[in-house]
Parts: C-alpha cells; sequence; structure tokens
C-alpha cells in the first residue's frame, strides 16, 4: 500500500482530503507464489483495505480472497484459479488481488470507512474465462454451439454504510454476449477500470456475481475475478511537508490538444485523465520527467488529471478547441 496526496498546482491551504492507491505490491511474494490464507489470519489488510478469507485446512481449500502474482494464462481448470488472464497485476506489476465466491465483501477500515471509493481495475480469473472461451466439465462454452446463446457473466457492487446495504449499485460485466451482432461479443481479457464514485460513502463493498450458466447446484461458471489498484479515500493527511514549488506542474491550462507534464524528480510516471464524474478516460505511462500527452480525442470541457509518482498529484485541466 502506497499513501499519495492529491493537491491542485497553485494551492495555498495545507489540509485536504487524500486518496491511498492499494496496489498489493507490499506482500513482496517470490515469484508465481500466491497466497491463499492457510495461515488462519481470516485475511489480508492492505492500507485501508481488509480482504476476508476462509480457508479449509482440512480440505486446503479457500473462499474469499487470496493475494497472487501468477502469471498463467494458457491452463485452464480450476488448478490454475490464482491467475488473472491478464498475465499479472495491473499496468505490469506483480501482485494484485483474486476473489474466489459468488458473494464477497470488501471492507474499508480507519479513516476509509464511511468515504468513498472512486474505483477499482478489474479483469477476469484465467480459469473462469478459458472456461467461458472454451467450455469444460461443469460449464458451457458461452455463446453455445451456434455463437447465438445470450450468455453473460455479471459482477454486480454494492455498498454497506453504517450496516444497511445500498439499493444503487454498479454492474460489470466480466463477458457478455447478448449482442444480436455476435461479433460485438466479448470476455474481458484486460484491467478494465470500473468507477464506484457513484457508491457515495461507503463501509464496505458487496461484490456479488451472476451468469447465464446456471444448473441444479447454482452457477456453473467459475466464481473468480480479479482486482488491482484500488483508490480509496483519507480525509485527515496533511500535505504542508511537500507542497514545494516546482514539484508538479501541467501546462498550458487551458490548452487545446496537449498538455506538458513536468515533474522535479526523473522517475517513470503513470497519467490517469478523468471527466467530472469520475469516469477515467485515457490511461498512460510517462517514460521521463517532462511529457506531452495527447488530448485530442477528449471533446472541449473540464477534467482531472492524476500523475502518480510516488506520490499520486491531481490538477483540474480545461480543454478547448
Amino acid at each position: 500500500m502506497k499513501l499519495y496526496i492529491f493537491f491542485p498546482i497553485i494551492l495555498c491551504a495545507t489540509f485536504l482530503s487524500a486518496q491511498t492507491l492499494v496496489d498489493f505490491e507490499e506482500f513482496n511474494l517470490s515469484p508465481e507464489s500466491p497466497l491463499n490464507g492457510s495461515d488462519g489470519n481470516g485475511g489480508f489488510t492492505s492500507g485501508d483495505i481488509f480482504l476476508p478469507n476462509d480457508f479449509n485446512s482440512e480440505f486446503m481449500s479457500w473462499s474469499g480472497w487470496a493475494i497472487s502474482n501468477t502469471t498463467d494464462v494458457t491452463t485452464p481448470g480450476f488448478t490454475n484459479g490464482f491467475s488473472a488472464i491478464a498475465g499479472g497485476g495491473f499496468d505490469g506489476s506483480a501482485h494484485y488481488a483474486v476473489n474466489f465466491g459468488a458473494q464477497n465483501n470488501m471492507i474499508l477500515q480507519g479513516n476509509a470507512a464511511g468515504q468513498p471509493v472512486s474505483g477499482m481495475y478489474i479483469t477476469n480469473n484465467t480459469y473462469a474465462y478459458l472456461s467461458m472461451q472454451d467450455g469444460d466439465t461443469f460449464a458451457k462454452k458461452f455463446g453455445g454451439v451456434t455463437g447465438d446463446d445470450p450468455d453473460f457473466f455479471r459482477l454486480t457492487i454494492k455498498a454497506f454504510l453504517n450496516g444497511n446495504l445500498s439499493t444503487d449499485s454498479v454492474n460489470f460485466y466480466l463477458a457478455d454476449y447478448r449482442f444480436s451482432n455476435n461479433s460485438q461479443d466479448y470476455i474481458v481479457d484486460e484491467w478494465t477500470w470500473v468507477n464506484l464514485s457513484s457508491l457515495g460513502d461507503v463501509d464496505s463493498l458487496s461484490f456479488t456475481l451472476t451468469s447465464s450458466d446456471v444448473g441444479q447446484f447454482g452457477m456453473n461458471t467459475p466464481a473468480y475475478f480479479c482486482v488491482d489498484n484500488i483508490f480509496s479515500t483519507n480525509p485527515t493527511t496533511s500535505i504542508t511537508a511537500i507542497n514545494a514549488p516546482g514539484l508538479f506542474e501541467i501546462y498550458p491550462n487551458p490548452t487545446t490538444d496537449y498538455i506538458q507534464i513536468f515533474h522535479s524528480e526523473n522517475k517513470i510516471m503513470h497519467c490517469y485523465i478523468f471527466d467530472t464524474n469520475g469516469k477515467l478516460l485515457q490511461s498512460e505511462k510517462l517514460n521521463s520527467n517532462g511529457r506531452q500527452v495527447d488530448l485530442q480525442s477528449l471533446p472541449p470541457g473540464h477534467y482531472v488529471v492524476k500523475v502518480q509518482n510516488g506520490q499520486v498529484f491531481s490538477s483540474k485541466i480545461v480543454e478547448k478547441k
């Protein structure tokens, strides 16, 4: 877990809300060595996030959450239940979290409890992906023999606050074959940003999987998915110590088509462009302390630029044509 401070370029205040980016990299696992909860601790803490885990020592099985760094995108079956189909964590990182179970929770802790979660990156697990793509002993091939079956694999995310489950939800389709044009059918195979800002303040998040492939004992599709880079909110972080002139700059602002991003330290950065509703529009790696970012695909309007470089800096920009 890393703590990142968000502040505008021109800033006089010395106290702002901050965001924490949970990326699971602090687990520092040996290659291809997932954590399945066999330590009996009942889950995993990363920053302000707790991921519950239920490990059965008699059957050496687990449910809930695991921490993984496995990279196998070709082996089918339940023995490959720890791998993300993307081949690793978001943006080439090593670690990510794996969910197993049709319904599980993610719990916010400390100052993050009762605060918004901006969103997270989600992708399919390899076992589930190959099962949907090819079928297996227990589950059908999505689309069926003709490809016309309107199959789907849906993740529904809701918020708990003060013990109450929200009526609002965010649906993310890990696979969707309901289109009249079969060429539009898809199974997610890359890390995809899921915006959760519409859920508001949360104490915990509820994740529920549903599938069109259901049998006598419930859902046949393997109940797995993977998450990484969770943005939660910490409202009690002072920025006085790092509010140094020239540390971080975006120019010109307002702009037409391009912005230049400068950071005083020569490190690899990652740039995120959001709309004002929190939807991720662009994401790219910046390879040096200065970089031009192309905004020509964006219509005129107001946007938020976040740059990750040890910390995460944020600024509002105006795009003009």
